[in-house]
């Protein structure tokens, strides 16, 4: 579902607004979940709770759709989800501050190879270098982003209910996309193709996925989860050929690899003494 959405954005990009695409969509998604959450009952979150589902729904939600939506204007669907994968590098750089985790010399190692890949992705692709570099930068924006909510949601779900955690940083996702989408009002109005594809985003890859991942969250290790999103690039690209005719440059096959094996070298643990 989230490699569909790739294809998708990159499909609509030019027809609607990045801040139209983003809050359409989470605002679909936060009815879709409701009653869900209405079956489940509300528990009251802390301070520090309000704090994370903030600084995730603005972030995750609300700034990765905004970047997300304004990069694939300038990269390709297999590009963006590509670049998406820095993201675990990210989650396993903050985690040391957060988490105390310890700085090891796999970490250091991962963050020079998967951030090389970026930039070998950055260079390969298109031949337009202001435009591409444009792109990168937002992807790039929104893959930290990523891992800002990864964190941020693996410490509220400890207490909090999957369902509810993702129905508040779907509105505050679109709180924040809202003051960019002048042009929602209008797809509304008209009901043509732009408005389907925007509940299907909201239906399918933010509604569906998104609460099926808070649940996978809850039961597993956020780094280790973090590592299925490998195969988004690859379907993601095959979804693109076969729909909008649409293949990355080669160059950037070879950055994605970069960037996965940068992850990968993120995940080892150094040998105790």
């Amino acid at each position: 579902m989230w490699a569909s959405a790739f294809v998708v954005i990159r499909h609509v990009a030019h027809d609607i607004s990045p801040g139209a695409l983003g809050s359409g969509r989470l605002l679909v998604a936060a009815l879709v979940v409701l009653p869900l959450l209405l079956r489940r009952g509300w528990v009251a979150p802390t301070r520090r709770e309000w704090t994370l589902l903030a600084l995730g729904g603005i972030g995750w939600f609300g700034v990765y759709n905004l970047a997300l939506n304004a990069g694939e204007r300038h990269v390709d669907a297999g590009t963006a989800a590509m670049i998406i994968q820095i993201g675990p590098v990210i989650v396993a750089v903050l985690a040391v501050p957060l988490f105390g985790e310890r700085l090891h010399g796999w970490l250091l190692a991962g963050m020079v190879v998967g951030f090389a890949g970026v930039a070998v992705i950055a260079r390969g692709s298109s031949t337009d270098a202001d435009a591409s570099l444009l792109g990168v930068l937002l992807v790039l924006l929104a893959a930290a982003m990523y891992a800002v909510g990864v964190l941020t949601q693996k410490v509220l779900l400890r207490r909090l209910p999957s369902v509810q955690v993702v129905f508040v940083s779907f509105l505050t996702g679109a709180a924040i996309c809202l003051p960019f989408s002048g042009d929602l009002p209008g797809i509304v109005a008209d009901g043509g193709a732009e408005l389907w594809w925007i509940v299907y985003l909201g239906v399918l890859p933010t509604a569906v996925a998104f609460t099926t991942w808070a649940y996978a969250l809850t039961h597993t290790d956020a780094g280790a989860l973090s590592l299925t999103t490998f195969l988004v690039p690859a379907i993601a690209t095959l979804i693109a050929w076969l729909t909008i005719d649409e293949v990355p440059p080669s160059l950037t096959f070879v950055g994605g690899a970069l960037a996965i094996v940068g992850v990968l070298m993120t995940r080892r643990r150094p040998k105790k003494a």
